[in-house]
């Protein structure tokens, strides 16, 4: 490397030196003859260049660099040397600057010659100055001939800014309360200004407590930003900001701790459990609803919520009801949801609306298709569709607008659905709707069947209040605790209908330690634990079982069955069933220990035919299939999102998870220790059974972890 001239003083920090490009006389080997052949290696190419890990750059375009760059390029030479001496070539380098004197400085580097096509490289001194442009170039040379210069004809020379100070640490402050520490909403957005005293930001990297990482850039280096940021959760949360320079230097970090509350409640809310004959619906929130004539309270209300009662519309020029006046900014995020269920679902209809103009502003129902009825919601033109209705069935819709991002969402159930979709609400508002659509001067899409709690939110109803909305609690059908037995019958201790016990099935009982303790007593019997409690059902593995005798799961709704097991064999030699639900012809379901596949299985049919063929739907892993303590199995049915799952001791995977949009109906009886086989009763169970529990919706995974326990769900 040779060196010219004197160390150069360094400029003040923001002080930006520009050299000029100075023509220069050709570096290195003399020219020499060669022969006609020994062609001159090729131009290096802007675009084999790089400025450490930034490309080769000049103008605005220039990298800038926190510390003295390492310089490459990828030289190329023709393939013209004399057989086996190889295509061998050197880098020279020419970088120069203008100092804070006004004199240019400039720096040369002949690398060690590398094979062409291979990168060479240059790690500049560390003299290289802070906050002046550098400009560099290169070109080949074959030890015969150079190339031109990379800045040569249609070249382009390099510039870099070597960068060595971080930004200062920026200012954060709450766009909607500048003046005040903000305090946030679920559901409403925040918005936080953030700004860096540092004039050479070009980016802001910030998260919030449990998000993503995110980064914003301001519109012109050293530029404020605004942080949108919505809530999800209620809680304390905490903004964190970090500012970052051309050279992607970062600076300290800035944190804003904020307060987020529960989302506010509805501005409009009717549960419309109103008494039979009542003309008006009642609003929890905003005002009251005239009913029209085609309306009647007093009708069924969805299982598992909070509601009394709903009302139900005839489907008539006159089932509505409306407050005669808007609830709802259709220009700002806003969001409605209701429990509806249709009486028929081949047209189209409409659960909620409000009015703009001679239209519909926003439209909530079902609508009718070629391939089937559809869940719908539609603003100003746009439409998200999904889910399939059914009749006579329940299902809680919520439509979302987000002003904030222009999209339209759907909920079913709890679960989106569709696609989220761009819209565009209109300016003009009227009264809301239940039950109808405007269009033109009159009504249309009229709803005919149930409508229950209509809530209209001016915010965003985020997902997890989307589940909770339409959460229904699961109710107990059956419980045995299999403690005792009367004449071959073990009573439910809900009050309901008691277990029936087969030959070869009989009740356990743990030891009495009110009489004698087994192991210090010597004349105490050593009589086994109960698996929970103080019995078990015990099963003999050829005759052995035990049935509620009647159908109690719907297995074409949500369902959750719960069971602990404890296999009799330490090496089963066959499948082991522990509990089937009875079709027809078939079992709907049954869950099963599998020896050959060493795994807990969950099995159905493909028909509820005689013979039907069987699919394992999902399974666990369980090489020995048995514990001591016995294994807690569930099966359970989402409805809502078409699958079911297998539990083992609380817990499921991808792998015992399967999609089940539609269930087979069922209607035989529970089993408890026998499956249908043929035209008979097999895969007997030989082990203990303890705590079968029958619920009527699918626990969530929470309450999963109390089944088998000898405690109840909460189910709350």
């Amino acid at each position: 490397m040779n060196i010219v001239g004197s160390r150069p003083y360094r400029a003040a920090r923001g002080r930006l030196v520009v050299g000029g490009l100075v023509t220069a006389a050709l570096l290195g080997v003399p020219g020499t003859a060669h022969a006609a052949t020994d062609l001159p290696p090729h131009q290096p190419l802007v675009q084999d260049l790089r400025t450490g890990t930034g490309p080769c750059a000049a103008g605005d375009e220039r990298t800038y660099v926190d510390s003295a760059p390492r310089l490459s390029a990828v030289l190329h030479d023709p393939a013209d040397d004399a057989p086996g001496t190889g295509n061998w070539v050197t880098g020279e380098f020419e970088t120069w600057w203008t100092d804070a004197a006004g004199a240019e400085q400039r720096r040369t580097h002949t690398t060690y010659r590398a094979l062409s096509g291979d990168a060479v490289t240059w790690q500049l001194p560390e003299e290289v100055p802070a906050d002046t442009v550098v400009s560099w170039r290169v070109r080949a040379h074959d030890g015969t001939a150079a190339s031109d210069w990379s800045d040569a004809g249609t070249g382009s020379v390099c510039e870099f800014v070597r960068d060595d100070v971080s930004p200062e640490k920026p200012a954060v402050a709450s766009a909607d309360s500048p003046d005040e520490q903000y305090r946030g909403s679920v559901g409403v957005y925040a918005r936080f200004t953030v700004d860096s005293p540092s004039d050479d930001v070009v980016a802001y990297r910030y998260d919030f407590i449990g998000g993503p990482s995110l980064t914003v850039r301001p519109a012109v280096p050293g530029g404020p930003v605004t942080i949108t940021h919505l809530p999800l959760s209620a809680g304390p949360n905490r903004l964190s900001v970090s500012a970052f320079d051309r050279a992607w230097r970062v600076s300290p970090t800035a944190t804003y701790e904020f307060t987020v509350d529960e989302g506010r409640a509805p501005v409009a809310h009717w549960t419309l459990s109103d008494a039979p004959g009542s003309a008006t619906a009642t609003a929890q929130a905003g005002p009251a609803a005239h009913a029209g004539s085609g309306v009647t309270f007093g009708a069924d209300a969805p299982r598992g919520t909070s509601l009394t009662s709903t009302a139900s519309l005839d489907g008539s020029s006159h089932d509505y009801l409306t407050p005669n006046t808007p609830v709802l900014d259709l220009g700002k995020s806003f969001a409605v949801s209701s429990w509806a269920r249709p009486a028929r679902t081949d047209l189209n209809m409409t659960v909620a609306a409000q009015d703009a103009g001679t239209d519909a502003g926003f439209t909530l129902g079902l609508r009718t298709r070629d391939e089937g009825p559809h869940w719908s919601f539609a603003v100003g033109g746009a439409r998200v569709t999904g889910g399939a209705p059914k009749t006579g069935a329940w299902a809680h819709l919520l439509g979302v607008y987000d002003a904030e991002t222009g999209h339209a969402r759907l909920y079913v159930n709890g679960h989106e659905v569709g696609t989220a979709t761009k819209a565009a609400p209109s300016a003009t508002t009227g009264a809301f709707q239940i039950g109808r659509a405007r269009n033109g001067d009159g009504y249309r899409d009229r709803w005919h069947g149930e409508i229950g709690d209509v809530r209209a939110h001016d915010r965003v109803v985020v997902p997890a209040e989307a589940t909770q909305l339409a959460y229904r609690k699961a109710t107990v059908l059956g419980r045995w605790a299999l403690e005792t037995a009367t004449d071959g019958v073990s009573p439910a201790q809900n009050g309901g209908k008691p277990l029936t016990l087969g030959p070869g099935a009989t009740i356990h009982r743990g030891p009495d330690y009110s009489s004698c303790f087994p192991g210090i007593d010597p004349d105490c019997p050593d009589v086994p634990n109960a698996l929970v409690g103080d019995g078990h059902l015990q099963l003999d593995g050829t005759t052995g079982y035990a049935t509620t005798g009647t159908t109690l799961v719907d297995t074409t709704e949500s369902f959750t069955v719960g069971v602990v097991v404890r296999i009799g064999d330490a090496q089963p030699d066959r499948p082991m069933t522990v509990l089937s639900q009875a079709g027809r012809y078939t079992d709907i379901f049954k869950v099963r220990y599998d020896p050959a596949a060493f795994a807990w299985q969950l099995v159905m049919p493909q028909r509820d035919e005689p013979g039907a063929p069987e699919t394992v739907v999902s399974q666990i892993a369980a090489p020995r299939g048995d514990s001591d303590q016995g294994n807690r199995l569930a099966v359970v049915r989402d409805a809502a999102t078409g699958q079911i799952k297998l539990y083992l001791n609380g817990q499921t995977g991808a792998g015992a998870t399967a999609s089940l949009p539609d269930g087979l109906p069922s209607t035989g009886a529970l089993q408890i220790g026998r499956a249908k086989t043929g035209d008979g009763w097999g895969e007997y169970l030989r082990g203990d059974v303890d705590e079968v529990q029958v619920y009527a919706g699918a626990l969530r995974d929470r309450d999963i972890q109390a089944l088998g326990t000898g405690t109840d769900p909460c189910l709350c």
